[in-house]
């Protein structure tokens, strides 16, 4: 790869779907942009860091979607959803939710870095109850959790705030609270502690 300007970070995966995969076509492409000792780094949320030279941005990152990857900023952002791997199937699993949730909130700026998931089932594969905002269907219905923390001596279990919402009301009240963190937090205040400033209260009031 050529040296010729300063090397950004960009988080890729290969969209939301049945698992965390990647087709051949995007490992390629992907290797494209890396040099032979160069490293990607995978993270816990289902994504891929890899360096590109920020002047050739938009060009890389259209080649990239071109063969279906998804490309979001890495740093105070909303981070892309982290989903289960959707064992029984598009419909039971709340597939298209997903996808529309991660369509509304990933790469959303934030006062720090902000995790999300989901999970079809209440087995929680995809652990919604150890990020700051979780999301888990039950049934035709998704009950929602906050203030998941999963790293540090003050690791906590995200509570209940809502339970038995439609799509329609899931998306309306994840958008609300990711706008009232955005105007309310502080900079590089964490949502675990900017939860425990404001209060659970204020995010749906």
């Amino acid at each position: 790869m050529e040296n010729d300007s300063k090397k950004i970070k960009l988080a890729i995966n290969g969209g939301i779907g049945f698992g965390a995969k990647l087709s051949s076509k995007q490992l390629l492409m992907i290797s494209k942009y890396m040099d032979e000792d160069e490293e990607l780094e995978l993270t816990t949320f289902q994504q891929l860091y890899i360096e590109i030279p920020e002047n050739k941005k938009e060009e890389i990152i259209a080649e990239f979607q071109h063969v279906g990857l998804a490309c979001y900023p890495v740093g105070s952002f909303v981070k892309s959803l982290r989903t289960c791997n959707f064992c029984k199937g598009e419909e039971e699993e709340g597939m298209p939710v997903a996808r529309e949730i991660n369509r509304r909130i990933a790469g959303r700026p934030v006062p720090f870095t902000l995790k999300v998931a989901y999970t079809g089932c209440p087995i929680g594969c995809g652990e919604p109850l150890l990020s700051d905002i979780g999301i888990m269907k039950i049934r035709e219905h998704y009950n929602l959790y906050v203030g998941g923390k999963a790293k540090g001596k003050d690791a906590e279990v995200g509570s209940l705030l809502l339970e038995n919402l439609t799509p329609e009301e899931l998306y309306a009240v994840v958008e609300k609270i990711i706008s009232v963190y955005s105007q309310m937090g502080k900079k590089r205040e964490t949502f675990y502690k900017f939860l425990k400033r404001i209060g659970r209260g204020q995010l749906i009031s």
